[in-house]
């Protein structure tokens, strides 16, 4: 997406964007507040996306309403990156059918998307829809013409109102630069909508006597008539009007969260806004016959959790089960009632089997793809994974997602107790299979790329450990480090702690680990104490040891002396923490940067937007990137953006999986008088690779229509060597594919392909399709993907909106009306 870090008073796209967001959402929580009969206290101006979560009673979700906020405004702005040119989306050439078809059959989507929860898809469409809309006042007469309030036609279905005639005048040549009475008499007075022609390209003629958007890419303005008359910023051709078209493009989004809102209800909307009161609850379930144990100890975890949770700020905002076994997964349970999530663990029982994989990692997609963005997941299984040929989709998700995956592993290295039944009884067999060391490698890399953990523990300790890593997880949970050595090492590992983290945890996974911890005051303690100053409390279970201790700001440092491959991680509760993504130089005529939605290039510069969260007096003061296998890093140097947001730019990038790391200074914690300064430091939980191949596609409008094939046209370049490249599709529905198997590249060139996926007849309107095109250089060392959230849409055919006709009225109006009885017939009418 196009990101323009625009300063003065010029509104963008996402100042636009974001201004109704936080005022629509915060007036949907005043609802829900007041209805509730309870008080309800309006934040200080400006709001932030803090400030309204902890309006609405859901402080620890800021991080996921500001992560939603930035999700549609990139979308919004990469409307100008993937489709400049296209008159259309921006209601240029005054095409206003097609303008207008764009935001009505978006609309459409998200509402159809938000019925099924599929709320990331909503987002994607909405964003997208949201800049046409917003274009719509910057780029038309509509404030011209006096209007001052939206075009509810927009939004509706029907005329949008008088349009201009091909062969009708709009305009008159500027005089010099002055272009405030270009637009001609007749078209104001008779309230005729027209819009500029815009092109980039030297040659092109536009109708005569027609307007021009203006400005310095379009060629249609030196052509009489001369000018243009777009309100896009303050010094545009009709800049006078700049921040009435903006107001008015604010109040439009605001109408369109509105309709959203009515379509969804309150409570559904908040949850696309991404304020929530707590993580959403995600299992994944092996239910062949030898889980039913797993299965048991599920229940009781499910039921601890909701007891505890309900009603609280850590309630879970929604609960979603996934079962799989061989050679069926699915179907995904996604529910926000938590009775009725009980009643679907209850449910699961522990039958068959057949041979010893399972198809773990189909229900580990399905998940990833059902559940909100970085969520924690949570994989219950005793048996290797039968599909680990979706590792590679699998890992994509997981990047994409920012989920954490966390495996509990109750099958080991060696033998293991499987349930089987025969037609007599249930009996229990010792059989000579275990998880192999091959699919325990795939737990461990996936865990570890994600940021989870890969627990391994008997059935009997299933209960505990599961308890444990459950109770750990929160909205408000942050990552102060992760490592991993493998082969293991003794390595010295610090971090810092800053007075806003509460609950520090230490958790290490490995065999063998022993370990020395030292304080910022210097107190040190070893593993062989654990009853010492430093640690409250510690519990070990298998391959997992867990420490809570007493919380110290400052440097703490521990040292782990290990030749087993172990991790470690430490995590506390905060409300600082920090988004980022990488972004590349776009291509587009506008310049600025987009954000990569795929690996980053090797060998290459890079630049990393960083957004902190937390406070407006948190700031970043260097940003690393740390490579997950030996803490090696990278320095980026960093700027201030505004708002929160800040520029991280790299030389290099590390060739092997790497994390972000984050410091920086906060004065929000401070309970002194001065407001002394604290340092802080935050890592990301998912590991990050960079490719030398990569990635491109372009979804079009992003809609499937059932039973009707749609082309997806991709392309691969390889910055490294040539060769014979894998390709590979996926969706997590099962729909058909079809699509190369093989593209041959020279090293530095390009080559394209397609996709063609269908979704069958019958599929229900509002489904979402994850579809992933992986490209892998010859040997398998090297690839890169790119994901697509497509939506499956019954097209509409009813325009007609319905009628309503008064048939009798009796009424005996006295002076008040409230005291009299009134009788009313309707006939309400839809064809």
């Amino acid at each position: 997406m196009v990101l323009i870090f625009l300063t003065g008073i010029s509104l963008n796209h996402q100042e636009i964007t974001e201004r109704a967001i936080l005022e629509t959402t915060l007036e949907v929580c005043r609802a829900t507040v007041q209805a509730a009969g309870e008080k309800f206290t309006l934040p200080t101006r400006p709001y932030t996306a803090e400030s309204v979560a902890r309006a609405c009673d859901a402080a620890k979700s800021s991080k996921s309403f500001s992560q939603t906020i930035e999700y549609i405004q990139d979308k919004n702005v990469g409307i100008d990156k993937r489709y400049f040119l296209s008159a259309r989306h921006h209601f240029d050439n005054e095409e206003f059918t097609k303008g207008k078809k764009l935001i009505t059959s978006g609309l459409s989507a998200v509402k159809a998307n938000n019925k099924r929860q599929n709320f990331q898809a909503a987002r994607k469409t909405l964003g997208r829809l949201l800049h046409s809309l917003q274009d719509f006042y910057s780029h038309s007469n509509w404030v011209e013409m006096g209007e001052t309030a939206p075009n509810t036609k927009l939004i509706k279905p029907g005329s949008l109102g008088k349009t201009a005639a091909k062969s009708r005048a709009t305009c008159r040549s500027c005089n010099g630069d002055d272009c405030t009475n270009n637009i001609l008499e007749d078209i104001l007075r008779d309230k005729i909508l027209t819009t500029g022609y815009f092109e980039l390209v030297p040659g092109f003629s536009k109708p005569d006597g027609k307007c021009s958007h203006g400005g310095g890419f379009d060629r249609t303005s030196s052509t009489d008539p001369k000018g243009g008359i777009n309100k896009d910023k303050t010094d545009s051709e009709h800049g006078h009007l700049h921040v009435k078209a903006a107001n008015m493009a604010i109040a439009a989004t605001r109408q369109v969260l509105e309709d959203i809102r009515r379509a969804a209800g309150d409570a559904t909307f908040l949850q696309l806004m991404g304020i929530n009161k707590g993580k959403a609850l995600c299992f994944c379930i092996d239910t062949t016959g030898s889980m039913s144990d797993d299965i048991a100890a599920v229940r009781i975890v499910t039921s601890s959790i909701i007891n505890s949770r309900v009603g609280t700020e850590d309630e879970p905002s929604a609960y979603i089960l996934v079962p799989f076994n061989d050679p069926d997964f699915g179907p995904l349970t996604r529910t926000t009632d938590p009775e009725a999530f009980k009643r679907a663990i209850n449910s699961l029982t522990a039958t068959g089997g057949g041979d010893f994989p399972e198809m773990s990692l189909s229900g580990l997609r399905l998940a990833l793809t059902g559940a909100p963005p970085g969520s924690d997941i949570f994989v219950f299984t005793d048996a290797s994974a039968k599909d680990d040929y979706l590792l590679g989709a699998v890992l994509t998700l997981v990047e994409r997602t920012k989920s954490v995956v966390n495996f509990m592993i109750t099958g080991g290295l060696g033998f293991r107790r499987r349930r089987e039944s025969n037609n007599t009884n249930d009996q229990q067999q010792q059989q000579p299979k275990a998880i192999t060391k091959a699919s325990s490698k795939v737990y461990s890399d996936l865990a570890q790329a994600s940021g989870g953990l890969a627990i391994q523990t008997t059935k009997s300790q299933l209960l505990a450990a599961t308890t444990i890593v459950t109770e750990s997880s929160s909205s408000a949970q942050v990552l102060l480090l992760q490592a991993a050595r493998s082969p293991g090492k003794s390595d010295n590992f610090t971090f810092t702690v800053d007075e806003s983290v509460k609950n520090l945890t230490i958790f290490i996974t490995g065999r063998s680990a022993a370990f020395t911890l030292i304080s910022p005051s210097g107190v040190s303690q070893t593993s062989a104490d654990l009853t010492g100053p430093l640690i409250s409390s510690s519990q070990s279970l298998g391959n997992f040891q867990t420490l809570e201790l007493t919380t110290q700001v400052g440097l703490w440092e521990i040292r782990l002396v290990s030749t087993n491959p172990y991790t470690l991680k430490v995590k506390g509760e905060s409300s600082i923490d920090f988004l980022s993504d990488f972004l590349e130089v776009s291509e587009g005529p506008l310049g600025g940067f987009e954000v990569l939605e795929n690996r980053p290039r090797a060998g290459a510069n890079a630049s990393l937007r960083v957004t902190v969260i937390g406070g407006v007096s948190a700031i970043v003061t260097e940003v690393f990137l740390v490579v997950s296998l030996t803490s090696e890093r990278v320095n980026g140097s960093v700027e201030s953006l505004g708002k929160g947001k800040f520029l991280a730019r790299f030389d290099s990038i590390p060739s092997g999986e790497f994390v972000v790391l984050v410091k920086g200074q906060s004065t929000e914690s401070s309970t002194t008088s001065s407001r002394a300064t604290t340092s802080f430091q935050r890592q990301s939980s998912n590991s990050i690779r960079a490719s030398a191949v990569t990635v491109s596609a372009d979804d079009l409008e992003g809609v499937l229509e059932p039973g009707v094939p749609h082309f997806v046209p991709f392309s691969v370049l390889s910055n490294g060597s040539g060769g014979s490249f894998t390709i590979q599709a996926t969706n997590d529905q099962g729909f058909t594919l079809s699509f190369p198997s093989t593209l041959p590249l020279t090293a530095g060139s390009r080559a394209n392909g397609t996709v063609n996926i269908t979704a069958p007849a019958g599929t229900a309107s509002g489904t979402d399709v994850t579809l992933t095109i992986e490209a892998n250089a010859p040997g398998g060392t090297d690839g890169n993907y790119v994901v697509l959230r497509l939506t499956v849409l019954i097209p509409v055919t009813d325009f007609t909106e319905p009628g309503c006709q008064l048939l009798s009225l009796q009424s005996n109006c006295s002076a008040d009306c409230s005291a009299s009885m009134w009788e009313l017939s309707v006939e309400v009418t839809d064809g």
